[in-house]
């Protein structure tokens, strides 16, 4: 019997989807990683997973994980590989209001975990443009961030337990709800962030923060980024750590958002330099946000702010900087980063990399969207031309670029197939020793999303 013929028993012919039926799941949301896979399997649980990668391991079966497929850097490009879809493990187990945690499968949607525990007047802190469609278990496999982690941290901060599939069909149980658990190597943190290639999450215990009572939100025009980190620090200090966002958007970002999709400027003279900012928490904190703002217009960080008064317009703040993706994708040729620089270092790696890039291609044209307030910047570059050598000579610039800088060039997308050179250029080299030498600890056969994250 073929594997595919074999995982229909385990699971039924119904959730063995292929050819046409499978086609669908071979495209990931940036539309270049195109594959098609063997198959797609549907298990409804971890019992059935378990017994699918035994089945896996047995016959050498290559089996490539994938969730909402709302990934940016190919880590579910499948050719010719088993496509283990978690969809219908899409079970809240267990919300505690008491203990502030969630128990739920790595099926569960982003946006539908939020609005389950909205209900118990909680969140869960983890939240980005493609809530509606990304799933627990790649939120997980890729420890994404978001606009919130300057607050909250990214996701593996968020997580206390986690239930996982190893690559020969051992279920390892991590699910624990204890904050402090010093018994042993930590684990759970081994798999968070692997990108399914140490194993399969299946469920996670994650831990919930309080429903903030208010938001108070603003759109405000720096003089420069050195003047915005400043405000973003007297923010901090003057409402006790409550900044949950501080979103960067340049002048030509605002100017697309016009073009692409009928946005409005957010002041009446545009500004160079925008930033969406969000205080999280009680209701009085707007005294005190307006007083920060003001004394920073005063002091001529700040050309001009305009405060969300109602929800509408606090919705019109953060759809303006959620267009993100639509915006970057919205013309071709196209190369974009996720990068990671300290916040000083800001100003500098765009006067560097602007100049080296008109080395490159005079006729570039570039713009950005950033998580100004953790350093995480999604810069974006459009050549002149198709051309793929162009393109990654691009790519190098910046990442060497914000390497001078300390910086990092996978920031919270993951690494996947579109990374793997710059893990080749850039990792040390004995961090990539260590990582091959777990990966074939666990995965002595190397089935489990084969080519990613690790270079060759």
């Amino acid at each position: 019997m073929s594997f595919i013929e074999k995982a229909r028993d385990v699971i039924g012919a119904k959730n063995v989807l292929t050819g046409p039926d499978a086609a669908p799941y071979g495209s990931d949301w940036t539309g270049k990683y195109t594959a098609e896979p063997l198959c797609v399997l549907r298990p409804a649980n971890t019992a059935e997973v378990s017994s699918l990668l035994a089945l896996a391991h047995e016959t050498e079966t290559t089996v490539v994980p994938v969730s909402g497929n709302s990934g940016l850097s190919g880590g579910t490009h499948a050719p010719l590989a088993a496509m283990l879809s978690l969809e219908r493990l899409n079970t809240i187990r267990d919300v505690n209001a008491a203990a502030r945690t969630a128990t739920v499968e790595a099926g569960v949607i982003l946006q539908t975990l939020r609005e389950r525990v909205a209900e118990d007047g909680l969140t869960f802190p983890v939240t980005f443009g493609a809530q509606g469609t990304a799933r627990i278990g790649g939120i997980l496999s890729t420890n994404a961030g978001g606009s919130n982690v300057l607050r909250y941290g990214n996701t593996r901060a968020q997580v206390l337990g986690v239930e996982v599939v190893l690559a020969d069909g051992r279920i390892m149980d991590l699910m624990t709800a204890l904050h402090k658990d010093n018994t042993g190597y930590d684990l759970k943190d081994l798999v968070i962030g692997a990108e399914g290639t140490l194993g399969i999450i299946t469920a996670a215990v994650v831990k919930l923060a309080a429903m903030p009572a208010a938001f108070h939100t603003a759109m405000i025009a720096p003089t420069s980024l050195e003047a915005a980190t400043r405000v973003l620090n007297q923010l901090q200090a003057a409402t006790g750590g409550a900044v949950e966002a501080f979103e960067y958007m340049p002048r030509d970002y605002i100017e697309a958002h016009i073009a692409k999709l009928g946005g409005r400027e957010p002041f009446e003279t545009p500004q160079d330099v925008n930033v969406m900012v969000e205080v999280a928490g009680a209701p009085d904190l707007s005294e005190v946000f307006e007083e920060v703002l003001g004394a920073a217009l005063e002091r001529g960080d700040v050309l001009d702010a305009t405060v969300a008064q109602s929800d509408s317009q606090r919705q019109d703040m953060w759809a303006r900087r959620e267009a993100a993706a639509e915006i970057a994708f919205g013309r071709s040729p196209f190369v974009m980063t996720d990068i990671a620089l300290p916040l000083d270092k800001l100003g500098a790696f765009f006067t560097d990399i602007r100049t080296v890039l008109a080395d490159l291609d005079p006729e570039a044209q570039d713009t950005s969207v950033a998580h100004l307030g953790d350093g995480n910047i999604h810069y974006v570059v459009y050549p002149s031309r198709e051309d793929a050598a162009l393109n990654d000579l691009i790519l190098t610039a910046v990442e060497d670029t914000v390497n001078t800088f300390g910086g990092s060039f996978s920031a919270e997308h993951g690494v996947g197939l579109s990374k793997l050179p710059s893990m080749a250029r850039q990792k040390d080299p004995v961090a990539l020793d260590v990582m091959r030498a777990i990966k074939a600890a666990l995965d002595p056969k190397g089935i489990l999303n084969p080519g990613k994250v690790i270079p060759n």
